[in-house]
């Protein structure tokens, strides 16, 4: 993959270029010292991918995110810093259109952080490529009779590429009422996804929680998966993680957890997918839809990346394709 660093420092610079020489299957395209050159390098010199620092000089980094995902769309990892102390930041900057964060490995303190980086970049190029995706559907066990729950209706969703500015719009315009369980699944770092959590309930001003495995659906609040394993819906209606499939290239993966929907949830619910790069989540919402629930996709013009809405219309997964400020009108 041919790269581009953007940021000021020239110490983390450096850190960046070891990190990428280890394999020897990344060339340095250039390096950037503001966000406005990063930008500009985009559309002069257009990279596989840019490793974006988040406090840069001209434009920061959620900002030169913003600009070229919509003047240069190429992907983007954001590599910063100490990434839990700049929360917002990081979701702000993935809300932009960014795919991923990690630490920039000089400043870890630990050792590991150029594989890490390097696990990171070896995911990114499966997307980029386009690597087939499996649906995870052939291995849930055997169907069970399910426990008695208050819970009248689950609203599905899924999310990726600008997922977290997505969820708090919506669900700033929608609180699941008391019968209603919500369950969101978003790409994200499981080192984050606890933080993923706490921001939606202070920017949406609902109750969200980060799901720890094995509890049930719960009406009133949203539970956001918390693991790099996928969530899986269980016959007794209950939320656990599952290693398998391994060679999911993402995860937690959408289709997994809406293939489980479809599978186990004979009552109410709606499926609902948000901007992302990719498919993952479209077979899953056909599933779903084919399953006789109501689904949902969110339209191109409000899609931060309109890759895996774009796949579930393809498939005719979706029953409705709506701007993301029509879906809260729509789940009622």
């Amino acid at each position: 993959m041919r790269i581009g660093i953007a940021n000021d420092s020239a110490t983390a610079s450096e850190a960046l270029r070891r990190a990428l020489a280890i394999g020897g299957e990344h060339q340095v395209a250039w390096v950037a010292r503001t966000g406005a050159d990063a930008v500009r390098l985009c559309r002069d010199l257009p990279p596989d991918l840019v490793l974006m620092d988040l406090a840069m000089p001209v434009l920061d980094g959620v900002e030169a995110t913003r600009r070229i995902m919509r003047e240069a769309p190429c992907a983007i990892l954001v590599v910063t810093a100490a990434p839990q102390d700049n929360v917002g930041q990081v979701f702000r900057a993935l809300g932009a259109g960014a795919l991923d964060v990690t630490a920039t490995p000089v400043l870890l303190g630990r050792p590991g952080g150029e594989a890490a980086l390097l696990a990171k970049i070896r995911t990114i190029a499966k997307l980029i490529a386009g690597a087939p995706v499996p649906t995870g559907s052939a291995a849930f066990p055997a169907p069970a009779a399910p426990s008695g729950s208050p819970v009248a209706r689950l609203v599905a969703i899924g999310a990726s590429t600008g997922g977290p500015i997505a969820l708090a719009r919506l669900l700033a315009r929608w609180r699941p009422p008391a019968d209603t369980a919500a369950v969101v699944v978003q790409h994200i770092d499981p080192a984050f996804a606890g933080q993923l959590a706490r921001w939606l309930g202070e920017q949406a001003g609902v109750p969200v929680r980060a799901i720890a495995g094995g509890e049930p659906v719960e009406g009133g609040v949203v539970q956001v998966a918390a693991s790099d394993d996928h969530l899986r819906l269980t016959p007794e209606r209950r939320l656990v993680y599952d290693a398998h499939p391994r060679d999911e290239v993402y995860r937690p993966s959408v289709d997994v957890f809406f293939h489980s929907v479809a599978r186990y949830w004979t009552r109410n619910a709606t499926g609902v997918l948000l901007t992302g790069m990719g498919r993952d989540g479209a077979a899953g919402l056909l599933a779903m839809r084919q399953a006789g629930h109501a689904t949902i996709a969110q339209d191109q013009a409000t899609c931060a990346v309109y890759g895996m809405p774009r796949a579930a219309a393809e498939l005719g997964a979706a029953e409705k394709i709506l701007p993301l400020d029509n879906i809260p009108i729509a789940l009622g």
